[in-house]
């Protein structure tokens, strides 16, 4: 446990919420504090954890495009400003691994990025991170796996009620990570100083079939109701894509480090989540 301060964006989401209840020193800045406020908050601070953004599992309409930008990229770059101007020594932001592209293999290495909206915005959200003139680390985010929120907790009610199943013919990759493997991640980086980009995702990655199959495993179910694609892309319209691309990522730097992954199995990952 780092007994530091710790300023937090995005406290109350999912991934937030969480990073309260381990960083009990913390404070919480908010998107709409005045640059002033947030100078405020930062005297004694000396990480700031960037998780600022509205959810991605939205249908995106224009004018919700603009929320996702907004909610992103505005905020960091307010608060990065205010970070330069502070004695904080350090900031964690947060990316996805949704800058990388569709159908291959990737880590940190990648020299390919996606050009769809999501690589797009998550070029332009590292952008506004890499104007920070302290350490700065960046995590790319898989799926993050926890029953309070994120994909799983959508996923939990049809899967119990044996309506769950393969999306199409469940070949596209899902790199994931356990939420308590995302927090040892945080103070791993925090403990030893660690700057740039990293991977925060399982070492395993699953095919969407193989996903499906753990979980309705874990929950003692059946899973055969294929989810077709278009059904997805109707209900979500773009954002479909977010369900239906293929990622398979891996986190060659955090290994490289020595990071110990406690669930880098989705089937013991699964356990762990729904059984605690």
């Amino acid at each position: 446990m780092i007994d530091l301060k710790i300023a937090i964006t995005g406290a109350s989401g999912f991934v937030g919420t969480h990073i309260r209840k381990r960083f009990k020193n913390h404070i919480v800045i908010k998107r709409d504090d005045s640059f002033d406020e947030i100078i405020r908050k930062l005297e004694g601070v000396y990480a700031v954890i960037n998780l600022a953004g509205a959810p991605i599992i939205k249908r995106w309409s224009k004018g919700y495009k603009k929320v996702l930008y907004d909610s992103r990229i505005n905020t960091t770059k307010k608060v990065v400003r205010a970070i330069n101007d502070s004695d904080v020594k350090y900031l964690i932001s947060t990316s996805a691994i949704g800058i990388y592209p569709d159908y291959k293999e990737c880590d940190e290495e990648c020299k390919s990025l996606s050009s769809d909206f999501l690589g797009n915005l998550s070029r332009a959200w590292e952008a506004e991170a890499q104007k920070c003139s302290k350490n700065l680390a960046i995590l790319r985010f898989g799926v993050v796996l926890g029953k309070e929120g994120g994909a799983l907790k959508k996923m939990l009610l049809p899967f119990k009620l044996g309506l769950g199943g393969p999306i199409g013919k469940g070949n596209m990759f899902t790199s994931w990570i356990d939420i308590s493997d995302l927090l040892n991640i945080y103070e791993f980086i925090l403990k030893k100083g660690l700057t740039g980009i990293f991977n925060a995702v399982s070492p395993n990655p699953v095919t969407n079939k193989n996903f499906t199959k753990a979980l309705a495993k874990v929950l003692g179910r059946p899973a055969f109701l294929p989810v077709p694609p278009l059904a997805l892309k109707i209900i979500f319209g773009e954002a479909a894509s977010v369900l239906i691309s293929s990622k398979k990522v891996f986190p060659k730097r955090l290994l490289k480090e020595g990071f110990d992954f406690k669930y880098p199995n989705i089937e013991k990952s699964l356990r762990h989540i729904l059984n605690s």
